[in-house]
C-alpha cells in the first residue's frame, strides 16, 4: 500500500508578517514548524503501514527551508519525502496550491491513500484536502476521526458530524482529512533522526512538474487578500453600585449605549 502524507509549513508565532503589497504571509524556515494537524495525518499513516506493510512518502509546497520539516516527518517514520519548490509557486491560494500538490502526486500514481489534517493553522480554511481530492478526481472524506478498516480495495472510516458521527465505506484510492482525536504522534527517534539524514529529499519545480504557469502563484490563485489588519482590542471594566433597582438600570444604560442607542435610559 502507497500512502501519501500533505504536510504544510506553518509560522511558529501568532506575530505573522505579511506582505505589504500582495497580503500573503511571509514565510521564514527559521521561524516555521510542521503544522499542528498535519502531525496527526503523519502519524496514521505510519500507523497503516505498520499494519498492512507499503510506503509512506510525504509531500510539500514550499520554501527551500521546508526541507527541515520534511525530514522530521521521516525522522518519525516516513519512507521519502517530495518538496516542490518554486518562485512560481508564491502567492499561491488554496486553488493553487491543490494544482501544484496533484501534479507532484500525479507522479507518484498509482497511489491507494493521500492523508491530510483537517485544515492549517496558518489560513483555517481546510480546502486543500477536498480541493486536492476533486483534482485528482478521487472520493473524498473530511474530518476523520478513526480508519476501522482497511483493505486493499476499501477502507471503512468514522467521521465527526455536528450532530455525533457517521461511518463511511470509501473505495480507494482515496483522501481523508484527520482531526486530532484520531491519534497521539510520535517524536521523531534517535534512530530515524540519524537515518533521515542520509535520505535525500526529492526536489521538484514547476518545470520538473510541466505546470501550466497559468494555475501557479498569484496569476493561478482567483482568491485575492484585498486586506488584512489586526484587530484592536478596547476592554474596560465599570463598576456598578447601587441597590438592585439602580444596577440594573445602569447595566441597561450601558446595553443601550452598546447597541447603538445612544439615549440614556431612566
Amino acid at each position: 500500500m502507497k500512502i501519501v502524507v500533505c504536510i504544510k509549513q506553518v509560522p511558529s508565532t501568532n506575530k505573522v508578517q505579511l506582505h505589504p503589497e500582495t497580503n500573503t504571509i511571509i514565510r521564514d524556515g527559521r521561524k516555521s514548524v510542521t503544522n499542528p494537524f498535519d502531525t496527526y495525518a503523519i502519524e496514521e499513516a505510519i500507523r497503516i503501514k505498520e499494519k498492512t506493510g507499503g510506503k509512506t512518502i510525504a509531500i510539500s509546497m514550499g520554501i527551500p527551508e521546508t526541507e527541515k520539516l520534511l525530514k522530521d516527518a521521516m525522522g518519525r517514520g516516513i519512507d521519502q519525502a517530495i518538496l516542490l519548490s518554486d518562485k512560481a509557486f508564491a502567492g499561491s491560494d488554496t486553488l493553487a496550491t491543490s494544482y501544484t500538490l496533484s501534479l507532484g502526486i500525479r507522479e507518484l500514481m498509482p497511489v491507494d491513500l493521500i492523508l491530510c489534517g483537517k485544515m492549517a493553522v496558518d489560513g483555517d480554511t481546510a480546502q486543500i484536502g477536498p480541493e486536492l481530492a476533486e483534482q485528482l478526481g478521487i472520493p473524498h472524506v473530511t474530518d476523520v476521526i478513526e480508519i476501522l478498516e482497511m483493505k486493499q480495495s476499501y477502507l471503512i472510516c468514522k467521521r465527526e458530524i455536528d450532530n455525533g458521527y457517521q461511518l463511511l465505506k470509501v473505495k480507494l484510492p482515496a483522501l481523508l482529512t484527520v482531526l486530532k482525536d484520531i491519534n497521539m504522534p510520535r517524536m521523531p527517534s534517535i534512530e530515524g533522526v540519524l537515518q533521515s539524514e542520509t535520505i535525500e529529499v526529492i526536489r521538484k519545480d514547476a518545470r520538473d512538474l510541466e505546470a501550466k504557469t497559468s494555475k501557479l502563484g498569484l496569476s493561478g490563485s482567483p482568491t485575492q487578500v484585498v486586506k488584512t489588519f489586526v484587530p484592536e482590542r478596547d476592554s474596560k471594566a465599570i463598576e456598578i453600585s447601587g441597590n438592585i433597582e439602580e444596577k440594573a438600570a445602569k447595566v441597561k444604560n450601558i446595553i443601550g449605549e452598546v447597541l447603538g442607542n445612544g439615549r440614556s435610559q431612566d
